[in-house]
This record gives structure tokens, sequence and C-alpha cells, in this order.
């Protein structure tokens, strides 16, 4: 059961976290402290100079290195093909595909025809339009982002939402799957429908926790389109890809003929059937479908500040304020600039941002400080979710290859050690998260971080067993042999963590009611002791029937035995209907969530009814087995019977299965 559960939060949360950059830095929080660590975070200290050899970034050497990388990869991982392209010097210095588009016609993945779904790296497309039009004085990045719209976003925390909180994922929004990944064009809703249909509850107020947002970023792209009057698809067409002759590049959707025909085919495994195309509700947030060699071309701009040959898409002081902190950090994190996320690896400065989708895995990274860019797509998930794996050794092994830095030391541990160890273990949620609805059942059930002390004085973090944390300042954590640092933080009350490579979300410590150990171990025991009871009264009945036996008891309690009895049944079905309801979650059928479910969901919040009487049932059961003084055993079984309902009932409650929200 627990596994079962397990596998299903786990992927609910991965396709809930579609579109999601992976592995980048929070920022420091202008909060109350544990106490206050000290302003300089360990970062250069952490670090001896010795140089590491280096290959020369020559095209005959990239594609060696890919040649011998990739193909392995791809076959092991069973990832039908990918594509990457590598600029250097405003030039295009190595592009090419790997493995097939089509798998089943044989048609090889090619970096210059082949079309790929680059999921949020979209969103730097979003972004560099919203700066065109600040940059014209059309758009304030800290204004009210009410003043563009037609439609109001609400202010719950009595703070408005600007631009740059967007661009920062600092609005507050909750997470969102409702319609956001759909199959079939004649459901596709438009950028503005969707946007007013979908707003997302504010869970944060905004400005303060990091919480990376799809319809944030959406609802920037849909105010590019009433500020500048155009549609969104049109402006870029018009604004930024004619300029960076990005010729096969587009967001409509579904793909113009022209485009269709070139389009790689998306996996979930090489070896699987090809899935239906993709269709991002939220377009400027993940709909942008382009190839490597156009990719490569938006790269050049940018690490040419706004210019390509003698086009300019951003004057040169606005694309510095592109690629400056959004805003204020710890020295040593990563942190949002307007859009990318900015750090530094093996001592480079680093521009990049991540993107996924169901099917397709793509990564962008421009080293402002060196010319060079390096931009990857899948276009499967492999098998156990390889791509993510083979993406990161790839960006991994490109850096250390032509990039190294120093080795790196990881400074003797504090005397406080053990100690705040202690103080920093428990389990933590993601700020990036779904809290109304059904679907934060995932949420109080699975997929939270734990964080264990361990008998050294490090910490470990249940999601990489096979890295260790030492304490190097007071209640901040550096990574054994690496640079990554987590930090503890109470902020409004809550015990916080913020780590330095990922700014759009901190790990917030989780109250007991969304435990997920205790509702995991509450749903487990209600549901193996339902099941349990409800074979035993079977086994009995048929037991009594060939026996021929029978009970002289009082009225009312072979009617409040019988209720009981029932109760457990209807308990059981309400179970079995969620899961049915949830399961294609399983098989990351996202699309299958779409407003047309409402009337099924509808009815699944209704019937939210049973396990409330169920328990009323349950408990009278038990009082009347009581008041008739049945034997132990039997007084027994009904009191568990209750509490299995009443932990039902919980987990239906905790779970938001009882909410009537249709926004989810």
């Amino acid at each position: 059961m627990r596994a079962v559960i397990g596998r299903l939060a786990r992927t609910a949360l991965l396709c809930v976290a579609a579109h999601m950059m992976v592995g980048a830095a929070p920022v420091a929080s202008p909060a109350k402290v544990l106490p206050a660590p000290p302003v300089s975070q360990p970062d250069a200290a952490h670090t001896v100079d010795v140089p590491q050899p280096s290959h020369d970034l020559n095209a005959r050497d990239l594609e060696a290195w890919f040649d011998g990388m990739l193909p392995v990869a791809l076959e092991q991982g069973d990832v039908a093909g990918a594509v990457v392209s590598v600029v250097k010097d405003g030039q295009i210095l190595f592009a090419k595909g790997y493995g097939y588009a089509d798998v089943a016609r044989k048609v090889p993945m090619d970096a210059r025809r082949t079309l790929v779904r680059p999921g949020s790296v979209s969103k730097l497309v979003t972004w560099t339009a919203v700066m065109q039009l600040v940059e014209q004085g059309k758009l304030d990045l800290n204004a009210n982002v009410n003043r563009y719209l037609d439609f109001k976003i609400p202010e719950p925390l009595g703070k408005p939402i600007t631009l740059n909180q967007l661009m920062a994922h600092r609005a507050g929004f909750e997470e969102g799957l409702k319609d956001a990944i759909i199959t079939d064009p004649k459901s596709l809703q438009s950028l503005e429908v969707f946007l007013k249909r979908h707003v997302r509850p504010v869970l944060f107020a905004p400005g303060e926790t990091p919480a990376y947002s799809n319809y944030g970023t959406a609802l920037a792209g849909y105010i590019v389109q009433r500020v500048s009057g155009q549609s969104f698809d049109d402006y870029v067409a018009q604004h930024i890809f004619q300029p960076l002759d990005m010729t096969s590049s587009t967001f409509h959707q579904p793909l113009p003929p022209r485009f269709a025909a070139r389009m790689s085919k998306g996996y979930m495994a090489g070896s699987d059937a090809p899935r239906p195309f993709e269709l991002i509700s939220f377009s400027p947030a993940g709909s942008l479908t382009s190839s490597a060699t156009d990719m490569a071309n938006f790269m050049i701009a940018h690490l040419q500040d706004g210019r390509f040959g003698g086009q300019s898409i951003l004057r040169p002081e606005t694309a510095q304020t592109m690629y400056s902190a959004s805003i204020p950090h710890a020295k040593g994190s990563d942190v949002m600039a307007h859009g990318f996320f900015r750090g530094h690896r093996n001592g480079h400065l680093i521009l990049e941002h991540g993107g996924d989708t169901i099917l397709f895995h793509s990564n962008l990274q421009i080293l402002p400080d060196d010319g060079v860019g390096l931009f990857v797509s899948f276009n499967s998930r492999g098998k156990g979710d390889a791509a993510y794996g083979i993406r990161t050794s790839l960006i991994d092994g490109f850096m250390d290859r032509y990039f190294p830095g120093p080795n790196t030391v990881t400074p003797p541990a504090l005397s406080t050690a053990k100690a705040h160890g202690t103080e920093i273990a428990g389990r933590y949620e993601t700020s990036r998260r779904v809290q109304s609805g059904f679907m934060s059942l995932f949420y109080v059930l699975q997929g939270q971080q734990v964080v264990s002390p361990q008998p050294d004085g490090t910490i470990k973090l249940a999601t990489a067993p096979e890295k260790s944390y030492r304490e190097v300042a007071p209640y901040v954590w550096q990574e054994v042999g690496g640079t990554q640092t987590l930090t503890l933080r109470r902020i409004d009350g809550t015990k916080t963590i913020i780590d330095s490579h990922d700014p759009i979300q901190y790990f917030q410590q989780v109250p007991l009611r969304r435990d997920a150990s205790f509702n995991l171990a509450i749903f487990g025991l209600s549901f193996l002791l339902l099941i349990a009871g409800a074979v035993a009264w079977v086994a009995s009945a048929i037991s009594k029937r060939v026996h021929g036996q029978s009970n002289a008891l009082p009225r009312q309690v072979v009617l409040a035995r019988r209720f009981g009895r029932i109760a457990v049944i209807a308990d059981l079905a309400y179970l079995v209907g969620w899961f049915a309801l949830l399961s294609p979650i399983l098989s990351n059928d996202v699309a299958y969530y779409t407003s047309a479910r409402d009337p099924i969901i509808r009815a699944m919040q209704i019937a939210g009814v049973i396990p409330m009487l169920a328990l009323v049932a349950g408990i009278w059961s038990c009082v009347e087995a009581f008041r008739a003084r049945r034997h132990w055993l039997i007084r027994l079984g009904t009191l568990v019977m209750a509490a299995a309902l009443a932990g039902v009932l919980w987990i239906a409650y905790v779970g938001g299965l009882l909410s009537f929200t249709l926004n989810y």
C-alpha cells in the first residue's frame, strides 16, 4: 500500500511540476533567523585554487565528446532522441541530433530541421518580450499587474502583485494542474479564457516566498498581449523570432502545417508508442516549438546584449538589467534575474532556464563572460525518468570539460553541528504546491523532503542520499565536496530551509496535520482495517449460514451493527472512487484533468458526505455494542472500525477531498 501511494504521489508531483526548472538557487529572505547567519555565507573560502585541466572548446572536440556520450546514454535510458547546439563568440559552433524523431519510421533527429518543445525555456522568450515593453516605457516592473489587466487578480493578503515579482516567481500563487496540458485541440482555451477561468489562489504574501508559477508567467504574456495590441504569439513572432532569424519557431497551437511535418514525436520511453502532441494552455509559460539552431540564435542574441547580426531586440542597458538579480540575495546563492536563473558554476557566471513538459526535457544556459551557450532537448522522459539524469550529466560534464573550476574543499564542521543537526531534522514541504482542492492529497501523503542528522554531525536529504551536508557557519550547511548550501531560518514562525541552488521554492517544516508519515500511517492503517473488517464480516456471515448459527440481539443493536457494516463498505467504495479519479496520474495522463471532468469531480466532492455519515454510523455501532455488553472482542472490533472510519474522514479533510473548489 505504501509503495502504491508513494508512486502515485511522486508521479503526481512530477506532473504538477511540468515545465519546472530543477536545480536553481534560493534567495535569502530578510526574515527572522535562528539565529541570524553571517551576512556573507561561505562560498569562495570553500575552494582551493588548483586549476583543473580543460579541453579546447571547438567543433571537433564537441562532436567527439557528444558522440561518445549521448548515443550510449539514450540507449541505456530508453530515450528516443535528442538535439544539442553550442554557440561561441556570436556563431553556432556545433549543432547535431542524436537518435530518432520518429522511432517507427526511423526519422533521425536533426538540429536544424527537427522541432522540439523546450517547455519552460519558453519563459525566456516571454520575459524578453516583457523587457522590450519596459524599455519602451509601456510597462513598469514595479506596478500592480492589475493596472494592465481586464480582470482582477485578488489581493487577499493586502499586497499587490508586480511584474518584477512574477519574474522572480514571488507572486505567491499556488500551483495548478487543471486544463494545463491537453491533447484535444477542440478543448484548447485561449490564453485570455484560461487565465480568467483559472485564477490561482494566493498562498503567500507577494514578494516574500518563492513559489514557481506557470500561471504567473502566462499572466505576464497576457499583459504583453494587452499592452502591445497583438496576440502574444504574433507579438513574439514579429519582435523576437523575425529579427533573430528564428524561422523554425512558433508559440502557435496547434502547430501550423509548415511546422507540423517537422515536429519530433514525443515519448514516455523510446520503446513506447508516441503520445499525442501536448497543447499547453498557459502558452507563454511553455508552448514554444523550436529547433536547436533557432535556440542557438536566441542564445547568441542574449550573449551580445540583445544584438544579432544587424538586428537588436534589446538595448544593451535593458539586456544588462535583464541579466541582473531581480531581488536582493545572499552572496554565493543563485537568484532569479528577470526571468533567467542566475548563478555561478565552476567559478563562471551562468544564466539559464530548464524546461519540462511531460514528454520533452530541455535546458538552455549561457555563460555571458565567456561568450558561450548550450542548448539541449530530449524527446522522451525515458526509463525511470532517465532524461533528467542524462540532462544533468550532460550539463555538468560540459562545464567540467570546458570550464573546469578549482577543487572544492569543505571547511571543518562547527562544534554546534550535532545540536543544530537535530534542530533542522524533520519533514519539509515545498512552497511550490497545491493547497486548495483534491490535488493537495498528494502533498500530505508523500513527496515531502526529509532531513536526517547523521552520527558524524552531518545531515542528509532523503531525495539525495548520496550527498552529505556539514555545518560550516551557524545554521548553514554546505555540501561536502560541493558548493551548495542549505540555510535554516525561522520565517513567520515556521522553520524554513533555503537551498542556495534553488531560487524558486523554499522548504517549510510541515505541521503535524500535514506530516506525510503521520497521514500515510493513518490512511494505510484505516484502509487495511476496513478491508479486514469487511472480509471478517463476510466470513462470519458464511460461517453462520453454513452452521445455522444465530444471535438473539436487541433490534437496535442489530440495526446499528448493520449500519456500521454499510458504513465500512461505503467508505471503501468512496476511496476506490477517488483512486479511479486520481489513477490517470500514474500513467502521466495530465490531459485527463480538464473541465470535462468537472461533473465527476463534483460528484466525488458531494460524496464527501459518505465518510461523515459513515463515522456517525461507526460510532453508533460501537456505542450499541458496549451498551449491550457484547463479547469484548466484538466491542473491540467496533471500536477499531470506528477509529478506521475516523481515519478516512481525517484524510478526506486534510487532503482536500471535502473541498468544493473546481480550481485545482
